[in-house]
Order: C-alpha cells, then structure tokens, then sequence
C-alpha cells in the first residue's frame, strides 16, 4: 500500500492530457463513458490527481465514485479513504462554491506576493570612517 506521502511526491497525471480534457469537458452522463476505459488502478490515481487541484474537484469526487474503497486506498492511503467517502455523499457533488456549469471557479489572489522594506542606499558613517582609514 502506498502511503499519502507517496502519492504526493509522485504527482504525475496517470492519463494523457487530451483523455484529461475530455473528462474535464465531458456533461455529467458522458463522464462514466471515458472512465470506463481507464485501468481500475488508473482510475484511482486520476481521481486523487485531480483531487489536489482545486478547479478538478469536482471531476475527482466523479472519477472516485467509480472506484472502489481498495483501489483508492491503495494509491493514496488516508486521502484515498477520505476521497472514496467524500464521492458517496449527495451534498459533496454539488457544493456551494461551483459555479452554474457545475465546475469550481478558479480565482486568483489580488494581493501582492510580499512586501520589501525600501532599500537604503546611504552607507553607515562608521563604514564610511573604517575605509578611508
């Protein structure tokens, strides 16, 4: 079994990215379709691939509803525990936060990353006094 850690650390999309856009554009009844398609154990990976990205969150909750408790635990431990019964709840498909295509919005912070202090050009007069010594 892999731990949680392990999932993280190996952060690679288990399916190519054109698969990928199709799941992410696919209406709620052609989902199952393409995720048919996809290994058992790929399937699980997708879903906690896309788990950590806020703006996939909902296509996680999709993909995970397909796979079963085993499969998600086995690839990411607690977090799969956790994604396999997050997918079985009626209230977690359709939280407050998504927008009216049934996606989550991607929102961007309009704060600036951090602050500097001002850079002070004077020198110190002691270090003034000590070079011309």
């Amino acid at each position: 079994m892999f731990s949680s850690r392990d999932a993280f650390e190996n952060d690679t999309c288990p399916v190519g990215d054109e698969l990928l856009g199709e799941m992410y554009r696919a209406s709620e009844h052609g989902l199952p379709k393409l995720v048919e398609g996809v290994s058992p154990e790929a399937r699980a990976m997708l879903a906690l691939f896309c788990y950590r990205r806020s703006h996939l969150h909902q296509l996680a909750l999709a993909i995970a509803s397909s796979c079963t408790e085993r499969e998600l635990v086995e690839a990411g431990g607690r977090v799969g525990s956790t994604l396999h019964a997050l997918s079985r709840e009626p209230a977690a498909r359709m939280s407050a936060g998504t927008s009216s295509n049934g996606r989550k919005p991607i929102t961007l912070s309009t704060k600036p990353l951090s602050t500097f202090k001002p850079f002070d050009d004077e020198l110190d007069e002691d270090v003034t006094d000590a070079v011309t010594a």
